[in-house]
């Protein structure tokens, strides 16, 4: 079936969602506040870890540090971009627009879980690189594997941010679908470089996502997408 972990991936989150939003109002606010800063967390060191590992290399024995210019103007020169677009604004109108549609326009908490959620399971090489997996060869167990980390993380969004953080599931099929369909267009792109590259960038901006939930910072990590798009074509610039 094409498209089968993209689907997948929907499915979980959506169903995420609906859980959270029945089991949610069981927690009391104290335990809301503990399983967003767990939430948060954890995915601070997801994106940590997949920072450094693009950052750091072993090397004779030593370690040594690499991209380091890469991360600064794949960060700085998308982030301009993203700001020229403000691709936030695009992420907050879909927002508003299911809110209205969903029936919840009262919800004042609405908007923020669904950009938070959107920005954390959308983001990172996973999503991007899974779907062209997907799209190219039919494999989609990389995807199963981001259901399961994204069903984790959007029950626990949804039970202390708000019914938003479950139609996270719209801007996941959305995107992760158009990859997947134009995988064979962008397949002669991804080099295993390239894909280095976006991993490491698409890692920094999920840390930034976990910033903004630990410390309830203002990052427009939604205006920083392009970077990811920077650090394909840097690949280019190194032949």
């Amino acid at each position: 079936m094409f498209a089968l972990g993209t689907i997948i991936n929907t499915l979980a989150i959506a169903l995420a969602g609906f859980l959270g939003v029945w089991f949610g109002h069981l927690l009391k606010e104290r335990h809301q506040s503990g399983l967003t800063m767990a939430s948060g967390i954890a995915i601070l060191f997801l994106g940590m870890a997949g920072t450094l590992e693009g950052l750091l290399a072993v090397a004779g024995g030593r370690l040594s540090s690499q991209n380091g210019m890469l991360l600064v103007v794949s960060l700085s020169l998308g982030t301009l971009i993203g700001e020229v677009l403000h691709i936030e604004g695009w992420f907050e109108r879909l927002g508003i627009w299911l809110r209205e549609k969903s029936g919840n326009g009262q919800d004042s908490q609405f908007l923020d879980a669904f950009l938070t959620a959107s920005l954390t399971v959308c983001i990172g090489a996973m999503a991007i690189i899974g779907s062209i997996q997907d799209g190219l060869t039919g494999d989609y167990q990389l995807l199963v594997v981001k259901s399961i980390l994204d069903f984790i993380i959007i029950f626990i969004m949804t039970s202390s941010l708000g019914k938003g953080a479950g139609f996270s599931a719209v801007p996941v099929f959305l995107f992760q679908g158009l990859i997947t369909v134009m995988a064979h267009l962008i397949e002669p792109l991804m080099t295993a470089q390239a894909l280095s590259n976006l991993s490491l960038i698409g890692s920094s901006l999920i840390f930034c996502v976990g910033v903004n939930i630990v410390w309830d910072r203002k990052i427009r990590v939604a205006n920083m997408l392009p970077a990811v798009l920077v650090a394909v074509i840097w690949t280019y610039f190194l032949r």
